[in-house]
């Protein structure tokens, strides 16, 4: 276990304790406030806590400031998509659109809880792109009024060597995901390599095996091969049941 994971317990004390008053009003000198802002200090992360379906920021940690140079009362989440690196701009997007969509569902059931982490590029306070792990926990609450809170958690990974098979992704409720990355966590998700998702994307847009091996400087009989890799790695029949599974996850 990493050595950081028993101090993920801060965030769910914090989310029970406030959690009550809306996560409003909460004193910046608590010592649970305090002690989160140390250890997130070491672990260079911040996070926010975000009213979906009231569409406000509730709160956020002092640390938005050193990595992205947002003041933690100015922040909102589309302060991200400004800032994210233009490659992943569309995948971070789709992940939007997937969490106010679990948002939405878990609203109507009136109850629940959903897990949806994977990492993007964004651009740092000194105008550079680092490696970030976004770490969104969503919860109903019908404390007060009924909401669905998110509760986003980024974290600075660019000590981790480049992330095989394209990127990390989980979406869930298994909660033992959120924890502190390690090179296990963040190898979960995508089984596909960068050019598997990459003629995904393609097939996707609707190009047919000619066109993608022209636009890849490919063979066909070497796109037919990815094809099939594909097939055999998702143990489907058609590639359009694959593109439908990652429309559903929300990466297409």
């Amino acid at each position: 276990m990493n050595k950081e994971d028993d101090k993920y317990s801060l965030f769910f004390e914090f989310i029970e304790t406030y959690s009550h008053s809306g996560f409003k009003g909460i004193d910046r000198s608590d010592p649970l406030i305090l002690s989160l802002e140390e250890m997130m200090k070491n672990t260079n992360q911040f996070f926010y806590v975000f009213d979906m379906i009231n569409m406000k920021v509730e709160f956020t940690s002092l640390r938005s400031y050193q990595m992205f140079s947002i003041k933690p009362e100015d922040l909102t989440p589309y302060h991200f998509k400004e800032a994210v690196h233009p490659d992943d701009l569309k995948r971070h997007g789709l992940g939007l659109a997937k969490v106010f969509k679990i948002a939405h569902e878990l609203f109507v059931a009136k109850k629940g809880e959903m897990l949806i982490s994977s990492n993007f590029r964004f651009r740092n306070i000194t105008g550079n792109y680092t490696e970030q792990l976004v770490q969104c926990y969503l919860f109903f609450s019908p404390v007060q009024y009924n909401t669905v809170y998110l509760f986003n958690l980024k974290t600075d990974i660019s000590w981790c060597k480049k992330i095989k098979n394209c990127f990390h992704y989980y979406l869930g409720n298994d909660l033992s995901y959120f924890r502190y990355p390690d090179e296990e966590l963040l190898m979960t998700g995508m089984i596909f390599t960068d050019r598997e998702f990459e003629m995904l994307r393609l097939i996707h847009r609707g190009l047919k095996s000619k066109q993608i091996a022209e636009k890849l400087f490919l063979s066909e009989h070497t796109i037919y091969t990815h094809r099939n890799n594909i097939l055999n790695k998702t143990g489907k029949v058609q590639i359009s049941d694959v593109i439908y599974d990652l429309e559903e996850q929300g990466l297409l």
